[in-house]
């Protein structure tokens, strides 16, 4: 896919997330990201499964995805592109600092794919704010403004 200015959109396979974030299962909470324009926007992409361990408990007859696990993913989209940014040169870690105005409108249920949309509003330092927004099938289902700090990892 290409942008207004004709450059190809980038993707970040499992191998290669699993290579900028410290998460594994079961908390790594994206499988993918695609359409990725430097730190300053990206899509990623989770699956959602019922043999997710949180669907043993949230909840057991209607398994629901946690809002907290959906926010998460949203964090872990965002930190995987400012890491790549960075660099294997630099290694570093992004520590989520804040969530402001989460909304949650819709379960996101075994079978979904969430597609977590994220968009950098505001950068100083190491310093980054993004707005975020999960959607399945094209409806929105979260919203939150996430903001996170890149630190050297060591």
């Amino acid at each position: 896919m290409a942008d207004a200015a004709g450059s190809t959109l980038e993707t970040v396979e499992i191998l290669e997330l699993m290579k900028l974030l410290p998460h594994r299962y079961p908390f790594l909470m994206i499988d993918r990201i695609v359409e990725i324009d430097g730190d300053d926007s990206a899509v990623g992409v989770k699956n959602v499964t019922i043999n997710e361990p949180h669907f043993q408990g949230h909840f057991p007859d209607q398994p629901v995805m946690p809002g907290v696990l959906i926010v998460e993913a949203m964090a872990q989209t965002a930190g995987a592109i400012c890491i790549r940014l960075v660099g294997a040169s630099k290694p570093s870690l992004v520590y989520f600092l804040t969530i402001d105005n989460a909304k949650f409108r819709k379960p996101v249920v075994p079978g979904d794919q969430l597609r977590i949309h994220v968009k950098k509003i505001k950068k100083r330092g190491n310093l980054l704010k993004f707005a975020c927004e999960g959607l399945v099938e094209g409806a929105k289902v979260a919203e939150a403004e996430i903001s996170a700090m890149m630190v050297e990892n060591g």
